[in-house]
């Protein structure tokens, strides 16, 4: 994901992973399945109907608190969502969400006020990470920033398989170089 173009859903402080997916429907989730259809079922019906590929979450502090449940940022990213703003999220759930391709962007409580008083007139942004950042049609613009790791994930769509793989030649240099730990010929 570089580029998003998207309304955006508001949402208040302290949104936790229970209200994004209920935790009775977690044991029967997988993340090659269409777990979007879970994102908000109870907590927010109308968001679970109305909401579109693409839109963005603007969020208060402590985004995907509560349990660790992966299924949340699993359902979020299905259902389309690329990016979700909020002064702060839980650890576990950016993690999770990065990996799951979802753009967890920490942005300043004074800087979420001038996007929601922005898009009041025009509900639209533009989420923009090589650019690193948020900007809006009437002229506004917000700097963002990840970490490197966040940002070349998202960017380039990785998962921890693909990262590996983008260095199967110094991994193969490497192992060609070390001698053995163990005489794998005992195991044979």
């Amino acid at each position: 994901m570089t580029n998003t173009s998207a309304r955006i859903w508001r949402f208040g402080d302290d949104v936790d992973t229970d209200q994004i997916v209920p935790g009775r429907y977690a044991p029967y989730m997988r993340p090659d399945e269409d777990v979007g259809r879970f994102a908000f079922v109870e907590a927010r019906p109308e968001f679970a109907r109305d909401a579109a590929p693409g839109d963005v979450i603007v969020a208060g502090r402590n985004f995907g608190c509560g349990s660790s449940r992966e299924h949340a940022a699993w359902a979020l990213e299905d259902y389309g969502f690329r990016a979700i703003l909020a002064p702060s999220f839980s650890d576990i759930f950016r993690s999770n969400a990065v990996k799951s391709g979802l753009a967890p962007l920490e942005v300043p409580e004074a800087e979420l006020d001038r996007i929601k008083a922005a898009v009041v007139e025009r509900n639209e942004l533009t989420v923009d990470l090589e650019a690193q950042e948020i900007t809006h049609p009437d002229g506004l613009r917000v700097p963002i920033s990840l970490d490197d790791y966040a940002r070349e994930t998202l960017i380039h769509g990785l998962d921890d398989v693909a990262r590996t793989l983008r260095r199967e030649e110094r991994i193969a240099a490497y192992e060609a170089s070390t001698p053995a730990r163990f005489d794998t010929r005992a195991l044979a």
